[in-house]
């Protein structure tokens, strides 16, 4: 009888090792997902605050502060030296669906003065000439420091949203405010 009872111990024992053995692989495999899923918790959380903060804010697009405005003397006085070419606009169908319009002209600086602020609307609008789609964008300081007197600026500013339905007649830009260089 012994021998059955050091074979019977034996085999709890190894029973014993056994289970210790797998339980290890178990609690590792289950370790590992628990991390995994906890990183693509964590990565989606980075992309969503990623992608929030660049969006634009509810209040619209931002504007250029202590700028030259439209209804002041100084703006309607050099607003005629800011020129602009006739705009331009190119179209492109996006696979969600909408259409993209850019608009491009060239800004040509003639008041003698460096220009350090530049805000310009661009906008496609409709038979009536009300805007279909308009953005006001902060061109000067936001893509290029400044500009020169007698110097030319490529503006490009693009409209997203558009649809086949809508009535797209033309398109108009305009400078909608501006800083000098003191």
């Amino acid at each position: 009888m012994p021998n059955d009872f050091s074979v019977s111990k034996i085999r709890r024992t190894m029973n014993t090792h056994e289970k210790r053995a797998e339980a290890p692989a178990e609690s590792s495999s289950t370790l590992i997902i628990i991390v995994a899923v906890g990183a693509a918790i964590v990565i989606a959380g980075f992309f969503y605050l990623l992608l929030r903060s660049t969006r634009i804010a509810p209040g619209g697009e931002p504007t250029l502060q202590g700028a030259i405005r439209s209804g002041s003397p100084e703006f309607e006085k050099e607003v005629h030296n800011i020129v602009l070419d006739t705009p331009e606009a190119d179209e492109a169908k996006r696979p969600l669906g909408d259409i993209v319009m850019s608009l491009h002209t060239t800004v040509r600086n003639l008041t003698g003065k460096t220009v350090n602020g530049l805000e310009m609307w661009a906008a496609v609008v409709d038979h009536q000439g009300k805007p279909v789609k308009q953005r006001t964008v902060v061109i000067i300081p936001t893509r290029q420091p400044e500009l020169p007197p007698n110097k030319t600026l490529p503006v490009s500013i693009l409209l997203e949203g558009l649809s086949d339905k809508d009535d797209r007649a033309d398109i108009r830009m305009a400078v909608s405010a501006f800083k000098f260089k003191q």
